[in-house]
């Protein structure tokens, strides 16, 4: 049987509207990292002009963005997952072969992005998650929930048990990543260190050098945040709504969804607040027993949040379909890796000294409309593109490598 990827006309427009509007919350929880400002110390962002509106809204962003996307995007990957397994096995192909080549190309394009562009990368995490998936595929739904219940809970009882053990399991990780930093010349001084990368004498070594201790710095945070647990939880339930067609059967689906909208707004709302509130004091895990309201309104507040987001945009899209304003980001959530590597890459080249050298140089507000207008050309491009290609560039490559076949780009 010869292998093939999914059709344009085959795929859910749904999913597509989900993932473009996905697109734009992760944008906006990077930019505070291209830009600089998640490392300028609080005295310094308080001297920007737009200090009144900045810290308001760097809260906001902490209540309703952030954590939010990337587990709507979690929610996404496990439901291309089912789709791959259900689609394949219809057509008498091995689906697993197929799983794991594309997670392959997935973690080669992720390892990439981390060690040469930008260390906050999210794809060499999904790969790896994601080569987890299929000892999953063979359990009832029940089954599947109650392990998703878990793994998004699961980092409570982790965390307390790092309290009481004072253990941090990325702590080798972060160890290295100091020793790099030091080897590399990069500063330590806080008031250096924000500005080593916006720096006008930065270019492209300084780059590798920051990427090379930031991939111990990133999987240190993933390995101390409980990540790979809470991601792993999301895919599961990705791969329940994917193999129960809930995004094919929203009318038959819309009390389910009235409900995970309902609950997820009355948790989530009162849990993010109080996440973002205790985000700014001084307490975390392992020091102190206080940090642990850090973990559980985070577990609270961010899935339930996200899960709430993502029902109110299918019951909209339900509503009103390609007459909704969801229809106008369709084309971005169909070339979404392209657009995630493109967001890198202009953003490197507007925040670091390799390009326009802007970073720390302007307050969340600022940076917010940049992320805003870099967002806008996207809708544009991407609507342009998928006008005259059947897929994004990157998508294309992706699909290339997958298949080991060549495949028309041009429509």
């Amino acid at each position: 049987m010869t292998l093939t990827p999914t059709l344009p006309n085959e795929r859910a427009d749904v999913l597509d509207a989900l993932r473009g509007f996905a697109v734009l919350g992760i944008f906006m929880s990077n930019s505070i990292a291209f830009s600089g400002i998640s490392y300028l110390p609080f005295p310094v962002l308080e001297k920007f002009p737009t200090a009144q509106i900045d810290l308001p809204m760097m809260l906001l962003d902490l209540a309703l963005v952030d954590g939010k996307f990337y587990t709507l995007f979690s929610l996404l990957f496990g439901i291309g997952f089912s789709i791959i397994l259900v689609r394949n096995q219809q057509r008498g192909t091995n689906p697993l072969r197929i799983f794991y080549r594309r997670l392959g190309v997935l973690l080669c394009f992720g390892l990439a992005h981390l060690l040469l562009l930008w260390e906050g990368d999210i794809l060499f995490l999904y790969a790896l998650v994601g080569m987890l998936l299929p000892l999953f595929r063979n359990c009832s739904d029940k089954t599947l929930l109650r392990w998703a219940v878990a793994l998004i809970l699961a980092p409570i009882p982790i965390d307390v048990v790092r309290v009481l053990l004072h253990w941090s399991p990325g702590e080798v990780l972060f160890a290295i990543g100091q020793q790099l930093d030091k080897a590399n010349g990069i500063p330590t001084d806080e008031n250096l260190f924000p500005y080593y990368l916006s720096n006008a004498s930065s270019g492209y070594a300084e780059i590798l050098k920051w990427c090379q201790s930031g991939f111990f710095y990133r999987y240190q945070y993933i390995l101390d945040s409980n990540r790979i647990f809470k991601v792993l939880g999301i895919f599961l339930v990705g791969y329940y709504v994917g193999r129960n067609q809930i995004f094919n059967q929203l009318e038959q689906y819309t009390p389910l969804l009235k409900k995970v909208q309902r609950w997820g707004f009355i948790i989530g709302i009162p849990a993010n607040i109080a996440m973002a509130a205790f985000f700014i004091d001084e307490y975390h895990v392992p020091a102190s027993w206080m940090g642990l309201t850090d973990t559980v309104t985070y577990a609270l507040g961010v899935v339930p949040m996200s899960f709430a987001y993502a029902a109110t945009l299918a019951l909209l899209w339900h509503k009103k379909g390609h007459n909704s304003w969801l229809a106008k980001v369709i084309p971005v959530g169909r070339m979404a890796l392209t657009n995630y590597l493109m967001q890198t890459i202009l953003a490197i080249s507007i925040f670091y000294g390799i390009g326009f050298g802007l970073g720390t140089h302007f307050g969340y507000s600022t940076v917010f409309l940049i992320v805003l207008t870099i967002y806008g050309f996207q809708v544009v491009f991407s609507t342009f593109w998928m006008r005259y290609f059947n897929f994004g560039p990157f998508e294309w490559l992706w699909r290339q490598l997958t298949y080991g076949k060549r495949l028309p780009i041009r429509k």
